[in-house]
């Protein structure tokens, strides 16, 4: 098993491509603290994999809280004793306006899940991380939103400032072992997409000749096969990465 003996935070897990990392993870052997909103999609989930080798707790909580993110981190720590990865999923979509028609509404909303969220969990992992010696792992999951225009402004500056902060982080704690890398997942089959609401018609239109050049999406199990060797000590040597699991969208 891969990831035997460790402990794992994951953010966004009640569905989706969180709910397949923790699945994953834990039929890797870790334990996994799975952090969503909806209490009862993590229950139902930490149920699903009572047989599993590894163990699931559950933390219900808005990442875009500073008190959730440092709660799921010392919980995890009081939990099972440590705390070796941790894998920032949790997203949401804007509604893919232009930058004329952006909302400080919307640029709030998004930035506190995107971007806020995962600093916030860095910040506590790192921390937890440096206290005990341990040589941890931080996941992030951005989008190829971040590298090309496949969304509307605030979505992209967002994931963009996740990439950034992956390679930021990575430099920053590399003498301390602590690697950080990111997934910049293309179209995959999630619930992302009821976040965004009604698009934005200019910037849906504008937007929608890359969409069009898309391949077929891939699935949730694709991104937690990334996160697993990233997170493991497969990657012990790659810090600072941004990985595009897209089907070659952004190859052209």
């Amino acid at each position: 098993m891969r990831l035997e003996n460790k402990v794992a935070v994951v953010t966004g897990a009640s569905s989706g491509m969180g709910h397949a990392i923790v699945e994953l993870f834990a039929r890797e052997g870790a334990k996994v603290v799975a952090v969503a909103r909806r209490k009862e999609r993590l229950e139902e989930l930490a149920a699903s994999l009572a047989d599993a080798p590894g163990e699931v707790a559950v933390y219900p909580g808005d990442i875009s809280s500073r008190e959730v993110n440092e709660g799921m981190i010392d919980f995890a720590v009081k939990q099972f004793g440590t705390l070796d990865i941790l894998v920032n999923n949790a997203g949401i979509m804007d509604d893919m306006s232009p930058v004329g028609d952006a909302t400080d509404e919307k640029y709030e909303q998004v930035m506190a899940v995107n971007v806020y969220g995962p600093l916030a969990a860095m910040r506590a992992a790192v921390n937890a991380f440096k206290a005990s010696g341990t040589k941890g792992s931080i996941v992030n999951v951005a989008s190829v939103g971040g590298m090309r225009s496949c969304a509307g402004a605030i979505y992209c500056a967002s994931k963009a400032a996740l990439i950034s902060l992956t390679k930021n982080t990575a430099y920053m704690y590399m003498a301390d072992g602590i690697r950080t890398n990111c997934i910049a997942p293309g179209g995959i089959v999630t619930e992302i997409a009821t976040s965004m609401g009604v698009p934005n018609p200019a910037g849906y239109g504008r937007i929608k000749p890359v969409l069009d050049c898309a391949p077929a999406p891939g699935s949730a199990e694709e991104i937690a096969a990334a996160a697993l060797f990233l997170a493991s000590d497969e990657a012990s040597y790659v810090n600072g990465a941004v990985l595009p699991v897209d089907g070659g969208w952004i190859a052209g």
